[in-house]
Order: C-alpha cells, then structure tokens, then sequence
C-alpha cells in the first residue's frame, strides 16, 4: 500500500506557502497559509488565548480567535466554528469542571503553526459526559495544533486526554 505524503511549495517571493494534499489522479486540494507573524506575535497569540480559555471572556475569544476559525474536538464530530464554537467547549468544560484551568505547558512553534502541550485541571462538579459529579479532582494532559494568520488561531485540532478524564472521575477503571 502507497504511502500518501503532502508536499510543499515554499514560494520564495511570498510570504505565503501552500500545502497541498494528493489526490486520486494526480489531483490536489490546497490550503494556502500566511507565514509572517513575528515568534513574539505567535507567542503573544497564545498567551491571550490562555488568557481566554481560563476566563471564557467573549471579547478576548474575538480578540484571538478569527470569525471562521475551525475547532476540531474529539468531543463534536463536526469542526466548531469562530469564538462562539470555542466559547461551547468551554462551556462543556466548565459545566462538568467548574474552576477548570489550563496551563500551557510547552510550545513549539514554525512559522504560523504551534505545537502545544497543555495541563488541564479542575474539580468534577457537575455532569460531565453523562457522568454525575464526583467530587474528584484531575490534572490530564492535552497536545493540541494551532493554525494562526493575521494576529488569530484560524484552527486547532485538539487531543486531550479524555480517557484520563474519565479515569480519573472514576467512569473508567483505571488500568
């Protein structure tokens, strides 16, 4: 079976690059992203964003994140869409896990593209996942890629660890 692989055509007289993804018959889709933010503009992105995530302020979700940003969690089988979408995980979050807070952990960042390694902790008290609060506190980790142009995240695809959530409630038995 052929590996299929996506290639990349840097254009040195831009300071856009596009990537593109085979298809059958030697067509392909792709998805042209800005590469000019500063690491300090990154960097700056994402502090607001914690920022965001930890309060839920509607005004900073504007502020960071673009009105057709694309969200994709393992919690919706559909991408979420703009502040509004980010603004409904959070609320999931916190209905469960009402002083939920996010520490971002680490980061590696090319171009407009981070790589970030989050702590995720918080109280279960509230229903979370169908599960009745426990009263248990967790602390899980989540790896989660950020697509940013013009000062804001335009995607993210999220992996958290759910099954240490779940773990940790006492939903799942531990292994």
């Amino acid at each position: 079976m052929a590996m299929v692989q996506p290639y990349i055509d840097s254009m040195q007289t831009s300071n856009r690059c596009t990537v593109g993804l085979p298809l059958a018959r030697g067509e392909h889709v792709q998805e042209e992203r800005r590469t000019d933010m500063s690491p300090q503009s990154t960097e700056s992105v994402m502090s607001r964003f914690v920022e965001f995530i930890n309060t839920a302020d509607e005004d900073l979700a504007r502020e960071v994140i673009a009105p057709e940003a694309e969200f994709h969690a393992p919690s919706h089988p559909e991408p979420l869409r703009g502040p509004e979408g980010y603004l409904e995980l959070i609320a999931m979050m916190r209905a469960g896990f009402p002083d939920v807070r996010w520490t971002l952990e680490e980061t590696v960042t090319e171009g407009d593209t981070v790589a970030a390694r989050f702590t995720m902790r918080g109280t279960h008290q509230g229903e979370f996942f169908g599960v009745p609060a426990s009263g248990k506190t967790i602390s899980v980790q989540a790896m989660n890629f950020y697509y940013l142009a013009d000062g804001k995240i335009i995607k993210e695809r999220g992996q958290p660890n759910l099954l240490g959530v779940l773990q940790q409630i006492g939903a799942v038995p531990a292994p």
